[in-house]
C-alpha cells in the first residue's frame, strides 16, 4: 500500500470517529448507513465498501504532485489547448499528466455509441426542461447540500461564483451537446478536467482552516459519495421532474439519457460498482445518499443569493424581476428545500408559475393549444430562455482550470 492510501485510511479512522461524535449534532454528519447493492449498478458487482471511504487515488495522487511541484500553470496553459474529443493530451503537459490523462480519456468497455447518440438527440430536443432543471434546479440542490456547498464556497472559485458557475456549466453543457461523445464534441474533455480539479480540491481544502471547521467531521472532500450525491442532484432530479411534468419520455429516451449521465459518472472516476444500472437503482440510491442530508449552511445560502441574483440581473437589466427568480427557483425545488436556501416567498409570482409553467409543458408536448396558454407565461419562458443564454454566453472564453490555492481566509 503506497504513502498516500496509508494516510487516507488513517485520515478515514480519524473521520469515521469524528461522525460517530458529531453526527446527532451536525447536520452534516446526518447520513444513512449505505446499503444500496453494486448488484444494482452498471458493473452488476463490487465489495460493497461505503463510497463515503472511497476517493480518487490515481488521480487525487498525481495532482498532490502537481501542485507541490508548482506545475500548475503549466498544466493549465496546455489543458487550455486541449478542447476536442478525439485530441490527444497536449505533448506540452508533463509526462505523468498525459499518461494520466491518456487513462482517463477511455470510454467504459460498456458505454454504447447508439444510446449516446439518442441521449444527445433527446437533450437537444429538450434543452430547455432540462438547462433549468440541471441549472437552476440542480443550482438550488447543490446549496442545500453542506458538503458540496462548503466545497465550493472555501476552495478558489468560492471567491468568484461567477467564474465559478461558468465553468460549472461548461460540464452540464457538454453534456447535454449534440455532439457529446463524438469526435469533435468535448463531453470527454470536460469530464477528465473536472475530475482533475476534484483532485485539486481534495489536495487543497484540508489545509483550509474554515472548511476543517466546518467540514462536520470529514477530512477529505468530494468522496465518491459526495460525487453521486451531486449525480443524483441532475441527473435523477431532472428525470424524476420530466416525469412529473408529463414531459413525452419513450422508454429508448429514458435510458439513453441515464446512460449518458453513467458514462460521465465513469469519466469522472466514480467506479462501476457505484453506478446505477437503471432508474429505479438511481432512485433508490438517491433517497438514501441525497434526500437525508439536504439541510441549511451559512455558506449554502449565501451561494444561494448570488445564484439567483446574478440570473436576475440577467433576465431583466437592473435586477426588477428577482421576485420571479425566487419564485422560479422555489417551484423547481419545492418549499422544503428552497427554504433551506432561504429563497424568499413571492406571492404572486408563485401563484403564477403554478398555473403557467405547466401549460407551457403542456402546449410544448402537443397537449394542448396556443390559445389556452395564459399570456404571462411567456414571461416566465422568456426568464427561462435567458438563464440558459447567460450562461451560455458566460462560458464562452472560459476554460476549467486546477486550482492551487483555495478561498482566501476571511478576517
Amino acid at each position: 500500500m503506497d504513502g498516500l492510501s496509508r494516510r487516507k485510511m488513517l485520515l478515514a479512522g480519524g473521520a469515521l470517529g469524528a461522525f460517530g461524535a458529531l453526527g446527532a449534532a451536525s447536520p452534516a454528519g446526518a447520513r444513512s448507513l449505505w446499503t444500496w447493492s453494486p448488484s444494482a449498478s452498471v458493473a452488476g458487482a463490487g465489495a460493497g465498501a461505503d463510497p463515503e471511504w472511497v476517493w480518487d487515488e490515481e488521480a487525487d495522487r498525481l495532482i498532490a504532485a502537481v501542485i507541490d511541484r508548482g506545475d500548475v500553470p503549466r498544466v493549465n496553459e496546455q489543458l487550455r489547448t486541449w478542447t476536442r474529443n478525439d485530441q490527444a493530451p497536449p505533448a506540452g503537459l508533463p509526462q505523468d499528466v498525459r499518461d494520466f490523462m491518456a487513462r482517463a480519456a477511455q470510454l467504459p468497455s460498456w458505454a454504447d455509441r447508439g444510446k449516446l447518440e439518442a441521449a444527445a438527440k433527446f437533450s437537444e430536443g429538450r434543452s430547455l426542461y432540462l438547462n433549468v432543471l440541471n441549472g437552476i434546479g440542480g443550482g438550488m440542490l447543490s446549496t442545500a447540500i453542506p458538503r458540496e456547498a462548503r466545497s465550493v464556497y472555501y476552495s478558489k472559485g468560492g471567491a468568484d461564483m461567477e467564474d465559478r458557475v461558468a465553468k460549472t456549466s461548461l460540464l452540464g453543457f457538454a453534456i447535454g451537446d449534440l455532439k457529446a461523445y463524438r469526435a469533435d464534441g468535448d463531453c470527454i474533455v470536460q469530464a477528465v478536467k473536472t475530475r482533475m480539479v476534484h483532485a485539486a480540491v481534495r489536495h487543497l481544502l484540508p489545509k483550509s482552516p474554515e472548511w476543517t471547521r466546518t467540514s462536520g467531521g470529514q477530512t477529505i472532500p468530494i468522496s465518491q459519495a459526495d460525487i453521486l450525491v451531486t449525480w443524483h442532484s441532475l441527473a435523477t432530479y431532472a428525470m424524476q421532474k420530466l416525469l412529473e411534468w408529463k414531459v413525452q419520455v419513450t422508454p429508448a429516451e429514458s435510458a439513453a439519457y441515464l446512460h449518458v449521465w453513467q458514462v460521465t459518472a465513469h469519466l469522472l472516476g466514480v467506479r462501476d460498482e457505484y453506478i446505477p444500472a437503471t432508474w429505479n437503482a438511481a432512485n433508490a440510491q438517491s433517497k438514501q445518499v441525497l434526500d437525508p442530508i439536504l439541510t441549511s449552511t451559512r455558506e449554502g445560502v449565501e451561494l444561494t443569493d448570488t445564484l439567483l441574483g446574478q440570473l436576475a440581473e440577467q433576465t431583466s437589466p437592473g435586477g426588477i424581476d428577482r421576485p420571479l427568480v425566487n419564485a422560479f427557483a422555489r417551484y423547481l425545488v419545492g418549499d422544503r428545500v428552497a427554504d433551506l436556501d432561504r429563497i424568499p416567498h413571492e406571492p404572486f409570482w408563485e401563484k403564477t408559475i403554478e398555473v403557467v409553467w405547466p401549460k407551457l409543458v403542456a402546449y410544448r408536448e402537443g397537449l394542448i393549444a396556443l390559445p389556452l396558454v395564459p399570456p404571462l407565461a411567456w414571461t416566465v419562458d422568456e426568464a427561462a430562455r435567458q438563464y440558459i443564454l447567460f450562461y451560455l454566453t458566460k462560458g464562452q472564453g472560459t476554460a476549467i482550470e486546477i486550482p492551487d490555492t483555495n478561498r482566501p481566509v476571511s478576517n
